[in-house]
């Protein structure tokens, strides 16, 4: 999905009515057009993104998908497939947070 222009590599902003996540990106013949994978990511580091909802820094998908079970009794994953909006990033993306930062510590 998205683009490396020599050695600079595009950030893109995935969201939806649930929240946001920034993530690279990398155009594929083996992803159908109009879809998007995002595989799992890093620790969830929200921030107030300019511009933006509340985003995951750090690729987290997490934050645009539900999280509603199957059933009451299964309590299963009921699907990982989200309708998203994408948009090249205008800006630098911000630094990426470590997940020490991320943690709470007693």
């Amino acid at each position: 999905m998205g683009i490396a222009d020599g050695n600079m590599i595009r950030i893109w902003n995935i969201w939806n009515e649930r929240g946001a996540v920034l993530a690279s990106a990398q155009v594929s013949d083996a992803i159908r057009q109009g879809v998007v994978q995002l595989a799992t990511g890093a620790w969830y580091a929200p921030i107030d993104l300019a511009g933006s909802r509340r985003t995951c820094m750090n690729g987290n998908p997490n934050a645009v998908t539900s999280d509603i079970g199957t059933s009451i009794l299964s309590q299963g994953c009921a699907g990982q497939l989200s309708l998203v909006s994408v948009a090249r990033l205008p800006t630098e993306a911000p630094p990426v947070v470590p997940h020490v930062q991320v943690l709470r510590r007693a």
